[in-house]
């Protein structure tokens, strides 16, 4: 995302700055700056994560419960409810809902906590 936003920059530098030299020292003071503001970032991220209440720190759980929640009722719940009813020969349309914007947000999560699992099985994380 970064260079996403360095490169319409350095674009507009190489139009209107000449000087090589000045060129680089204003790019190089770019990149400190975007660093700096993805370093603020994380503390924040660190903040909220820590913090004890549930509306601060709860929705990267929340995320995850509202996905396995859904999960369970696409692939357990439904089934299930749709042949008890037709034992009973009672025919109903059940709310279906978008699994692939599902899918996406919990894939995801999912590769994210892959990630953490490998960074601890090579004790990268304390």
């Amino acid at each position: 995302m970064i260079e996403k936003l360095i490169k319409p920059v350095s674009e507009i530098l190489d139009k209107f700055v000449a000087d090589k030299d000045l060129k680089l020292k204003l790019q190089h003071e770019l990149n400190q700056e975007l660093h700096k503001a993805n370093i603020a970032q994380l503390e924040i991220n660190k903040v909220e994560a820590a913090h004890r209440n549930v509306f601060v720190a709860g929705w990267r759980p929340f995320t995850g419960w509202v996905c396995a929640s859904a999960l369970a009722y696409h692939f357990i719940l439904e089934p299930i409810i749709v042949f008890g009813l037709a034992l009973y020969n009672i025919q109903l349309t059940l709310p279906q809902f978008d699994m692939g914007s599902l899918l996406t947000v919990l894939m995801g999560m999912l590769g994210l906590g892959g990630l953490r699992t490998f960074e601890k099985s090579k004790g990268l994380t304390k």
